[in-house]
């Protein structure tokens, strides 16, 4: 089994991987909002690792998973904060100039 850390780039990609299939460089970089060389050097150290296979074709390079016992290590964090409304409490009128009970 492959350990790999939540919240790093090779979690979110081997994700994408998981989910979508043929998928290239370029569609991987478009949807984690990253440069095409951040990929592919990310790519190239699972490739090392016998995790993925790279296949060029003319123009386009795809990516294939080869394995898929991958375990995600590490706390689940948010990844936006949370802003939390506060709450204006309301404020009473001191000078009632109201019916007056006897």
């Amino acid at each position: 089994m492959i350990e790999i850390k939540r919240g790093t780039l090779e979690e979110r990609i081997i994700k994408i991987l998981q989910k979508t299939y043929p998928v290239t460089i370029k569609e991987i970089s478009e949807k984690l909002h990253l440069s095409i060389h951040q990929v592919s050097r990310v790519l190239n150290k699972l490739q090392i690792g016998g995790i993925l296979k790279l296949e060029p074709l003319p123009g386009k390079t795809y990516i294939r998973l080869l394995r898929n016992d991958f375990s995600f290590i590490g706390k689940r964090r948010q990844k936006k904060f949370i802003k939390h409304q506060k709450t204006q409490k309301k404020q009473e009128n001191k000078k009632y100039d109201g019916i007056m009970y006897s």
